[in-house]
């Protein structure tokens, strides 16, 4: 066995390490004040719709074992351009969500310590830990693996000891509709719930780093889904079933469901537990973000340098840059909102991944360790839902100033990536023009 690259069960823990984070200690209330004790369903619901996203992203795993994920797979289906608008976005997206994940464990802190959620103190811990995990990432994969296997595994033990416990104390009344359901807050909550799953697609970016990709990553992203979304849904149950009518726009509904049935100790191990989960969240960001920028080096779209490997045969480049873009948005305190608006654009990655489910069968020339069940229509049922999300988004900020709505700020990243994709080109060809010409003389 390879210690230097993830194997199987290393990639299922780095999976889910992405996916279950911050969102789901959070998210119960919010849903509950949307749909009420229905809520639960939508958590049902919203599996199958990212399942079936999931399911096209196994597949065309499946066919590759390059570093990239969705970039690679648009621009093999679709051509380099828009290779590049996926890449490139996926990265700027990667970059604001890791300074958001950083500055969200230095504000989950200040449960213990209020001082360390806001000014200069938030500051540092926030820079620390962007600096301290590139230093980290430095040091190669074998180091990495393990800080990730610990703090996912750390991460889970309290959720389970709250579902398992839980469970003894929920009172069947409190799963009573106790006003009438909305219909008109149905798709708001699919799409509040949505954003907990998302994250899967990033174990693909890494595939360079793992052993037998072409198996295992379809393999680990069906497993962290279901996974996933089991302890989602039983956490929504155990949370309504616990609080009832209380649980609607709690802040900290869990912990405050944990309080119900563990006192104050339950508080604070939920507590404990939203800090590793946290933790748990910029450990495999930090993994992933550089590597999204390696991968648009080495398809030939950003300068070649960006993919350059240390003696641990890491990205340096690609990790620096990341940690020094990532700083500054740190400190300028008004990334938060673009953080949230750019999920969105993770609809632009799972819109023509999907569909390239479709573009490479037809070509016949690739083959995967893992195939779509119903031929097409997964993938274009999968396009559709995303579509659909897209627009729900954009009717519920109609009326809102431009800088406010997440579907033009999510989706105008692309326009801007237009420019960048020619400016980079250039330099590209700059470049490859002058090891050409360096060449030349030696000869």
């Amino acid at each position: 066995m390879n210690k230097k690259k993830f194997d199987l069960m290393s990639i299922i823990l780095l999976g889910i390490n992405g996916v279950i984070g911050s969102g789901i200690f959070l998210l119960p209330g919010n849903a509950y004040k949307l749909f009420g004790a229905q809520s639960i369903w939508i958590y049902l619901l919203d599996t199958l719709l990212v399942l079936s996203l999931a399911l096209c992203f196994a597949e065309v795993g499946g066919m590759f074992d390059k570093t990239g994920g969705d970039y690679i797979y648009a621009k093999e289906a679709y051509g380099e351009f828009i290779g590049f608008e996926v890449g490139i976005m996926k990265w700027a997206i990667f970059i604001i969500g890791w300074a958001t994940m950083a500055v969200g464990f230095s504000t989950a802190l200040g449960i213990f310590f209020p001082a360390a959620a806001n000014g200069t103190a938030k500051n540092i811990i926030s820079i620390t830990i962007l600096v301290g995990l590139g230093v980290i990432n430095l040091f190669g994969i074998e180091i990495a693996k393990v800080l990730n296997d610990v703090i996912t595994i750390g991460k889970l033990i309290p959720m389970i000891l709250f579902i398992v416990i839980g469970m003894f104390f929920i009172k069947g009344s409190n799963f009573t509709q106790v006003h009438p359901v909305e219909m008109k807050n149905f798709a708001p909550t699919v799409i509040l719930v949505f954003y907990a799953f998302t994250g899967f697609e990033s174990l693909a970016v890494a595939a360079g780093d793992m052993e037998n990709p072409k198996k295992n990553v379809p393999i680990a992203i069906i497993t962290t889904i279901l996974t996933s979304s089991i302890i989602y849904v039983l956490i929504q149950t155990v949370s309504v079933g616990n609080l009832g009518p209380a649980l609607s726009g709690s802040a900290t509904p869990v912990a405050d469901s944990a309080k119900v049935f563990l006192g104050n100790f339950g508080k604070i191990i939920i507590a404990l537990g939203t800090l590793i989960s946290i933790g748990g969240i910029n450990v495999a960001t930090s993994f992933s973000t550089p590597r999204s920028g390696v991968a648009l080096a080495e398809g030939g779209i950003l300068p070649s340098f960006i993919a350059s490997k240390n003696r641990f045969n890491q990205p340096y480049i690609a990790i620096i840059i990341s940690v020094l873009i990532a700083v500054p948005l740190v400190l300028s305190g008004g990334f938060v909102q673009l953080a949230v608006m750019s999920v969105i654009s993770k609809f632009g990655q799972y819109i023509p991944t999907s569909l390239s489910v479709i573009v490479f069968r037809r070509r016949n020339k690739l083959k995967s360790s893992f195939r779509v069940p119903f031929g097409y229509t997964l993938p274009i049922v999968a396009a559709s839902l995303s579509l659909w999300m897209i627009y729900n988004s954009w009717i519920e900020d109609l009326g809102k100033p431009l800088v406010q709505n997440r579907v033009l700020v999510g989706l105008g990243g692309f326009i801007v990536g237009v420019p960048l994709y020619f400016i980079f080109k250039y330099l590209r060809k700059e470049e490859n023009t002058k090891k050409f010409d360096e060449v030349s003389e030696r000869s």
